[in-house]
């Protein structure tokens, strides 16, 4: 496995190098979860190696060389499990494609995944405010005066979504709530002051909308010192909402959620403060040594019970013992030996 740098835990570990690589040397069969949000093809420029996917030449090379990343999660996910993304459709653009449009980002990366088996299970759309898009943006289509001058060009926001693929295979765990959903992300909190079942079932009613309108979009991790001194490359974490509810309810505690594009490490961050265990891979030097101050906060958090730690199921982490180079294999192998006990 080539690394460039590493740091592992009882309940976390994270590994600068190329993911490609580094997801060749975990198990087969041996991940619960996995959620990421990978780079949005040749939207953004991420870093200057050319191992970044953010780096291919065009559209269709990234595909080409995304599908490697996807091949390799269907190997790494255990049979029956999902595998989350958060993605949005990509505006084209005159001076780099040559039209002003969209390009269906979204409907490609189903289309990756339904090529290597997954099942293409679910989608959210998460809403963004239309006025601060134009704002940061200043795309033709979202701008009032284009509306004034020829409406021809006017078009709706952008969303973020998230979607949900299913592994082939049969599930072998289930993943139960048997006292329900008792703890709501988001903004505005549907339950109304209720408890048990009724908050469950109004909790449930939100996340099983398919538009979330109420995902705190600057609820995320820092990521002001992830900068190499003058870049200026694009940096946005994902929301934790949107991670912590995509970890509630399709892994278990204690179970093993891996982001193969961990940036900051906000999902890595979501699994541990939610009693999971995290496997993140990041590239660019600076993302991970970030990501690697920001896990350090989360595994001292003051407020874990704020966060729905589970601190018996943590327990299965704290049986772990950290690796003295390569990958951790005991991450993924303890948790698989606690569910085969009688």
């Amino acid at each position: 496995m080539s690394l460039i740098n590493q740091e592992i835990t009882h309940t976390y570990a994270l590994y600068n190098g190329d993911c490609v690589k580094v997801m060749r040397d975990i198990p087969g069969a041996s991940i619960d979860f996995s959620v990421f949000s990978p780079p949005f093809a040749d939207l953004y420029c991420y870093s200057d190696s050319p191992n970044d996917l953010g780096n291919a030449k065009d559209y269709r090379e990234f595909f080409t060389h995304f599908g490697f990343v996807v091949a390799e999660l269907a190997r790494v996910l255990k049979p029956g499990r999902n595998v989350s993304v958060h993605c949005m459709d990509i505006p084209a653009m005159k001076e780099r494609d040559g039209y002003i449009g969209i390009k269906d980002f979204s409907g490609d990366l189903v289309r990756a995944f339904e090529r290597e088996g997954f099942i293409y299970h679910s989608r959210h759309i998460i809403w963004k405010d239309p006025l601060i898009e134009a704002t940061r943006t200043k795309a033709l289509g979202l701008m009032h005066k284009q509306l004034q001058k020829d409406s021809i060009m006017s078009r709706a926001g952008l969303p973020d979504y998230l979607l949900t693929f299913r592994n082939k295979g049969a599930n072998s765990v289930a993943i139960s709530h048997p006292d329900g959903l008792t703890r709501y992300c988001g903004k505005h909190d549907p339950t109304k002051g209720e408890t048990g079942i009724k908050r469950s079932h109004n909790i449930w009613r939100a996340y099983a909308s398919p538009v979330w309108t109420d995902i705190r979009q600057t609820h995320t991790l820092n990521h002001k010192n992830a900068r190499d001194g003058d870049d200026e490359k694009h940096i946005c974490p994902l929301q934790l909402d949107v991670i912590e509810r995509a970890c509630v309810l399709w892994s278990n505690p204690g179970e093993v959620v891996l982001t193969p594009f961990m940036g900051v490490g906000s999902e890595v961050f979501g699994a541990v403060i939610n009693g999971r265990r995290g496997i993140g891979i990041e590239l660019k030097p600076s993302y991970y040594a970030q990501a690697v101050r920001n896990l350090v906060e989360a595994a001292n958090h003051k407020n874990q019970t704020d966060f729905a730690f589970d601190h018996d199921n943590a327990a299965i982490g704290n049986q772990l013992q950290p690796s003295k180079g390569g990958f951790d294999e005991t991450l993924v192998t303890a948790n698989d030996q606690a569910e085969r006990q009688p």
